[in-house]
């Protein structure tokens, strides 16, 4: 017993510290967990940078919470096409690893950059421009416009920041270097944990920017963390080393790129949309309901993305190990991998169901949002068991570079079952935000179901990039 006990601190030590492995002969538990633990430690910084910047925000009152929702209502479209982009380069870079063409994965990340680059100005022109006619267009108040647009153009406007954050760590996911990605969001948060509040509320010599102060901190962290990303890329300290002589366009493989980019930005866009969609029927019950479902969502992305960490684990070793010719491994890893996560969100999402009134209160106690807060975060978590498979077998199918299957999973689920149903339960039949709440897990629970059934056909595993 002390034995195992010793050999899988030994294995988390190896796993945070990035040690170098073959992850295509591996041992296949050993091999999940020493790709999963960073993974799992780089999604949950991720999500910090909003859990803090909701955490501070909070005690400026619930309109400020509300145009906090609405700004990253907007923001998950770019998101949307970040983790598309970051999918299809996650799934090149990965095969190019298990094919040992480390001049070929070298290549394919400097392609996903440029074409991230571009892809974000789209984001950033119109957000610096528009920002009060955004806020408008998604049903924001005018006193959440007024006192929130500000804050809305510099977090898009920070966009490139933003994309070349995802797009580099999904470059060093697909080597196998997670802990590289662990780490450069480990500082870019240290920063922003310690900006937040001196920018808001003007600690020390810092301005007293409000609401504002959060948006130009958590842009100045994010564009210090991808700093230390090109440091690492082009000094060579990882799997994947970039050369000057490399930094040109690559129009055979960028046009590869964004081949798969498309049905994979496709497929993220029509999921996070979906979202842009339910927050105008939570809307119309008020900037109670919107703020309390906002902190909610914040709550559950955070308890969520660690379990994303595991199925992007699931996405390397599925690219790296076809690449490497061994199909029924790749299988094998995403079985085991789903039965983890399963195992995991079981335990978070029952926490979740008795206490969700003190997870809200710890960012705001007004009765309403807390109320509002309680009940999204309670009924969501009912269909936890199932996300567990169904992100697991989704992002499985995108590390094989099947983007196509779903992304078609992806419309039906979303756009055609969870937005009507959300309307017919909170318009038609009158239940309010609540009924969109019912919406969520009811559709997370049919994509699983699908998801499962997608795979088990085993087209992904003839799948050429």
């Amino acid at each position: 017993m002390a034995q195992g006990s010793n050999s899988l601190w030994r294995d988390i030590r190896d796993a945070v510290a990035g040690a170098e492995r073959d992850y295509t002969s591996e041992p296949l538990s050993r091999a999940i967990l020493l790709l999963a633990v960073p993974m799992v430690l780089e999604m949950c910084m991720e999500s910090l940078f909003g859990i803090v910047n909701i955490f501070w925000v909070a005690r400026l009152g619930e309109h400020a919470v509300a145009g906090v929702g609405l700004t990253e209502t907007m923001l998950t479209v770019l998101y949307a096409v970040a983790m598309g982009v970051g999918m299809a380069t996650t799934a090149m870079v990965a095969r190019r690893t298990g094919e040992k063409d480390p001049d070929g994965a070298a290549v394919a990340a400097v392609q996903a950059i440029i074409l991230g680059l571009f892809l974000s100005l789209l984001t950033a022109v119109p957000g610096i421009l528009y920002s009060s006619n955004l806020l408008r267009l998604i049903g924001g108040e005018p006193i959440v416009v007024e006192s929130t647009h500000r804050y809305t153009a510099i977090m898009l406007g920070s966009s490139p920041s933003i994309m070349l954050l995802f797009l580099m760590n999904a470059i060093f996911r697909g080597a196998g270097d997670a802990a590289i990605a662990m780490r450069v969001l480990w500082a870019a948060n240290l920063l922003n944990m310690v900006l937040d509040p001196c920018l808001i509320y003007g600690l020390g010599p810092f301005p007293e920017l409000g609401i504002t102060g959060a948006s130009v901190a958590t842009s100045i962290s994010r564009s210090f963390g991808v700093v230390l990303q090109l440091i690492v890329l082009f000094r060579g300290r990882g799997r994947v080393a970039v050369t000057w002589a490399q930094v040109r366009v690559d129009f055979a493989i960028l046009r590869r790129l964004s081949r798969i980019s498309a049905t994979g930005m496709l497929q993220f866009l029509i999921a996070h949309a979906s979202w842009v969609g339910l927050v105008t029927v939570i809307a119309k019950s008020g900037s109670a309901a919107l703020a309390g479902y906002t902190i909610a969502i914040r709550v559950i992305v955070f308890t969520l993305l660690p379990s994303w960490g595991l199925a992007n684990a699931a996405a390397t070793l599925v690219g790296q190990n076809l690449g490497a010719r061994e199909p029924d491994r790749a299988e094998q890893a995403v079985w085991r991998t789903g039965l983890y996560n399963m195992c995991f969100l079981g335990l978070v999402g029952l926490a979740c169901i008795l206490f969700p009134e003190p997870m809200i209160r710890f960012f705001s106690t007004e009765p309403d949002v807390v109320r509002y807060g309680a009940q999204c975060l309670r009924i969501i978590s009912y269909g936890y068991v199932f996300y567990a498979y169904g992100m697991v077998m989704v992002q499985a199918l995108n590390g094989a570079g099947d983007t196509v299957t779903p992304t078609i999973v992806n419309l039906a689920c979303y756009w055609m079952f969870q937005i009507p149903l959300a309307w017919f339960l909170a318009i038609h039949l009158q239940f309010g935000a609540v009924g969109a709440f019912w919406a969520v897990p009811a559709a997370e629970s049919v994509l699983a179901v699908v998801g499962v059934m997608v795979f088990r056909r085993g087209r992904w595993k003839k799948q050429a990039i």
